[in-house]
C-alpha cells in the first residue's frame, strides 16, 4: 500500500482511535493539533503532497463538531483530502459550501460516519432492498404506511459532543443509514421536533417520490437514557391479503453486563475505504458520501 502522511486536529477519544487505526495501515501523522492555538504553530507550513513545506496527503479532523467547517474549508480551499467526523458542519448552508468547494477544487471530502460502514448494517441493506425490490418485482405496490422504518439510537449521558444538540449529534447517523437505501431527492420531511432538549429528538420522513414511494420512517435519539439502544425496525402491511414480515436489528452486540461491545470492523471498513477513495477508485461513491453528508446536517439542523 502507499505510505501516505497525515495531519491529526483533534487528539481526543476518536483522534485517537482513527490515528491508531491509519497507523496500523502504514501512515504517519507528521503533525497533530488538540486546539487552535497548537494548529495555528503548523498550519503555515502545510503544503499538498510532498513539496517542502510541511507535506500533507490528507488530514483527519475530530474536533469538536462546532469546528469541523473552519478547519475542513481550510484544507479544501489548499486541496488537501480531509476525513471529518461527523457532523460535517453545523448548518446546512455550511455544509453545502464544502461539498460544493470540494467538488470545485477536485479534493476528496469524506465524513467518517462509521455506522454506514457497520457489517451489520451491509447486511441489513442488502437483504432489506432484496426483499423490497422482490416485492416490486412481484408487482406489489408501497401505499404509505405500508413498509415502515423506525430507527432507535439511545445511550447514557456522556460529556462528548456536547457543543452540539442530538440531532447534530446521533441523528446523523441514522439519516446517513436511511440515505444510503433512499435517495435525498425523494424524501418529505413530514414532522421533526424541535428537539424535545439538547438530549432528545424524533423526526418523521416519507419517501414521495420514486420507486420505494409509500416508505416511511421514524427516528427516535436520546443520548441522555438509561439504556444503550441501536436498533432499526421493519414492519410490513399486509400485501394480498397476507401480513408481512416485521423484525428488528440491533447494530450493535453486547456484553453479558449490559455494556455496548466495540465492533472493530465498522472502523476499519471506514478506513479501508478512505483510503482506496485517496487511491483514486471508487470517486462517484465518494461524492454521493459528501452529499449524504450535508444533506444529513440540513435536515438534522432544521427546527
Amino acid at each position: 500500500m502507499k505510505s501516505y502522511n497525515a495531519i491529526l486536529v483533534g487528539n481526543g477519544t476518536m483522534g485517537k482511535r482513527h490515528r491508531a487505526r491509519f497507523e496500523a495501515c502504514g501512515v504517519k501523522f507528521i503533525a497533530a493539533a488538540d486546539n487552535q492555538e497548537e494548529f495555528d504553530g503548523f498550519a503555515d507550513k502545510l503544503t499538498c503532497g510532498t513539496a517542502g513545506g510541511l507535506p500533507a496527503d490528507f488530514a483527519v479532523i475530530a474536533s469538536p463538531a462546532s469546528t469541523h467547517y473552519a478547519y475542513a474549508k481550510f484544507f479544501l480551499e489548499r486541496k488537501i483530502p480531509v476525513l471529518v467526523e461527523k457532523p460535517l458542519a453545523i448548518s446546512g448552508e455550511e455544509a453545502q459550501e464544502l461539498v460544493d468547494l470540494a467538488a470545485k477544487n477536485d479534493t476528496l471530502l469524506f465524513v467518517a460516519q462509521s455506522e454506514c460502514y457497520n457489517p451489520i448494517f451491509l447486511n441489513f441493506r442488502k437483504h432489506f432492498l432484496a426483499e423490497l425490490n422482490a416485492r416490486l418485482e412481484a408487482g406489489d405496490k408501497l401505499p404509505a404506511g405500508n413498509v415502515r422504518l423506525e430507527f432507535r439510537r439511545e445511550h447514557k449521558y456522556s460529556e462528548r459532543c456536547r457543543d452540539v444538540n442530538v440531532s447534530l449529534d446521533l441523528l446523523v447517523h441514522d439519516l446517513s443509514l436511511f440515505f444510503t437505501l433512499f435517495r435525498y431527492e425523494d424524501v418529505d420531511i413530514s414532522f421533526k421536533t424541535s428537539a424535545e432538549s439538547r438530549d432528545r429528538a424524533r423526526m418523521y420522513l416519507k419517501v414521495a417520490r420514486g420507486p420505494y414511494k409509500g416508505v416511511t420512517a421514524d427516528f427516535y435519539v436520546n443520548r441522555d437514557s438509561d439504556v444503550d439502544v441501536r436498533t432499526i425496525s421493519v414492519s410490513y402491511g399486509r400485501q394480498g391479503g397476507s401480513p408481512g414480515s416485521n423484525y428488528t436489528v440491533s447494530l450493535a452486540r453486547y456484553l453479558d453486563n449490559g455494556e455496548i461491545a466495540h465492533i472493530p470492523d465498522s472502523l476499519e471498513n471506514e478506513h479501508r475505504f478512505f483510503l482506496k477513495l485517496l487511491d483514486g477508485a471508487c470517486g462517484d461513491w465518494g461524492k454521493r458520501i459528501a452529499r449524504i453528508a450535508a444533506d444529513c446536517v440540513k435536515l438534522a439542523s432544521r427546527q
